[in-house]
């Protein structure tokens, strides 16, 4: 399915509710129906990244400053916006998240945010979150080195799903061990499909004058798993 319109840059990440889709497109958000029909979009300031969904809101993972900097330099936001009209109802800053804030997810009254990644380090890094965005606690994947570290995120069948450049896709448990490591494209977005057992994925194109975004369906028991 494919979101409706071009955008001047490219999709950041993917979330729903049972009636809509709602696109991150780095400086545009856009609410599309279950066919990729925009409804609404907005402006909004650079860098807004991937997105998620929770009780009529979305929470958008946001950074003004650096990405993958040794040396930090990031400047991390969440921005919560209305999923009805997309209007801006708060900001928090969480400024735990070293490297930059790019991704979010939510599961059991927490939020967890994920970002970018400097050369050379062989791990990634979650930022634990109440629903007041109160920081609980740091965690490390022991994922390997992935490029710019992680850009997408969800919570489906009990897990932690973990969208990366670079064709991969991490699974971890609700602790973040690695239950599986899949060869998959999804650095544009990771959300639950069309059923329990299936993920969307967010791809999208530079076409003339703009940026495409589009959301593809995989049962998660095709997926490939490195060896």
């Amino acid at each position: 399915m494919t979101c409706e319109g071009k955008y001047p840059h490219h999709l950041q990440g993917v979330c729903r509710d049972d009636g809509s889709f709602y696109w991150s497109f780095t400086t545009t958000i856009v609410k599309t129906d279950l066919y990729g029909k925009t409804l609404k979009k907005i402006e909004v300031p650079s860098h807004h990244g991937d997105l998620c969904y929770l009780d009529g809101k979305l929470y958008v993972a946001v950074n003004f400053g650096a990405f993958n900097d040794p040396k930090g330099n990031a400047d991390n936001w969440v921005y919560v916006y209305s999923a009805k009209n997309l209007s801006l109802l708060s900001k928090h800053k969480v400024h735990e998240v070293k490297y930059g804030a790019g991704g979010i997810a939510y599961c059991k009254g927490r939020f967890i945010v994920v970002g970018g990644l400097p050369e050379g380090l062989e791990e990634n890094y979650v930022y634990e979150y109440d629903l007041k965005f109160n920081f609980i606690k740091h965690h490390v994947i022991k994922s390997g080195w992935t490029r710019l570290g992680i850009q997408t995120a969800t919570f489906v069948q009990d897990h932690f799903w973990f969208g990366c450049y670079g064709n991969i896709l991490l699974k971890t448990t609700l602790d973040f061990n690695i239950a599986e490591k899949y060869n998959f494209t999804c650095g544009y977005g990771i959300l639950r499909g069309p059923t329990e057992n299936s993920l969307y994925a967010g791809a999208g194109n530079l076409i003339k004058n703009g940026c495409d975004g589009n959301i593809t369906a995989y049962k998660i028991n095709q997926l490939f798993k490195f060896r």
